[in-house]
């Protein structure tokens, strides 16, 4: 996983903001139910941000994460992966996700992706779809820039891993041919998982297709560094927080 489980966001609250957050429950199409984290903008811009962990699935990082996103007038919904393994109940700060990610499939995450997708989609004050994901869910979240299925606005992926085979998962390197939505890719020069050739390779193919594509890579940066506690990333992770949210406001 990409954070530890006393990981905070590297963003401070706005002072002043009122924005809850509400665990939810969410339905796939062949009936799984599975557990959500809703945050609704106080004050709506028209954007709604799908977040997508990393290979724990919901945990409190990424509720707070969505909280942050709401105080900056983006409802967020988060989703978990594993509904059918795991339930839908809050898990212990000890969860092995090991033998639960190991389990999911391709088709049934982009179900349950389509699910989530609906349901920031009814909230009146959401007009724009984009996406966000960290290390397996940033795989996923730059896969749906090329998803007829989904009408995303945008697609941003936090060290997500851009080639190779993932149980089955599509590559994003293979998929950017098919862009249909404007992509934020970031990355840190020192993930020993993500090496700068692999980086390279998606950015030419992003390229090749004329994509509308930023590929950014932190030189000094590894493997989660959107971290609070990741000291020495302090600027890298405020730079990215930055660029996230400019790339939504420019597509509003």
């Amino acid at each position: 996983m990409c954070f530890d489980p006393d990981s905070h966001p590297p963003i401070a609250p706005i002072a002043g903001a009122a924005v809850d957050g509400t665990r939810i429950t969410l339905r796939s199409a062949d009936g799984t139910e599975y557990a959500a984290f809703a945050a609704h903008a106080a004050s709506p811009g028209g954007a709604g941000m799908l977040i997508l962990p990393d290979v724990r699935g919901l945990y409190t990082f990424y509720e707070e994460l969505a909280l942050r996103f709401a105080e900056a007038g983006i409802s967020a919904l988060v989703m978990d992966y594993f509904g059918r393994t795991a339930g839908t109940a809050p898990r212990p700060r000890d969860f092995d996700h090991s033998p639960h990610v190991n389990q999911t499939r391709w088709e049934t995450v982009k179900a349950d992706m389509h699910a989530a997708y609906g349901e920031l989609s009814a909230w009146p004050e959401v007009a724009r779809i984009f996406s966000v994901g960290f290390c397996f869910g940033g795989r996923l979240s730059l896969l749906l820039a090329s998803q007829p299925e989904f009408n995303m606005s945008g697609a941003i992926g936090f060290y997500g891993w851009p080639a190779g085979d993932n149980r089955g998962m599509p590559a994003p390197v293979d998929t950017a041919k098919d862009a249909r939505a404007p992509i934020l890719a970031l990355f840190g020069g020192q993930d020993q998982g993500i090496p700068p050739a692999v980086v390279d390779e998606y950015r030419d193919a992003l390229a090749a297709a004329k994509a509308q594509a930023d590929v950014v890579v932190y030189p000094n940066a590894g493997h989660g560094f959107f971290d609070r506690k990741a000291a020495d990333n302090a600027a890298d992770s405020a730079d990215a927080w930055k660029r996230v949210q400019e790339f939504v406001a420019a597509r509003i």
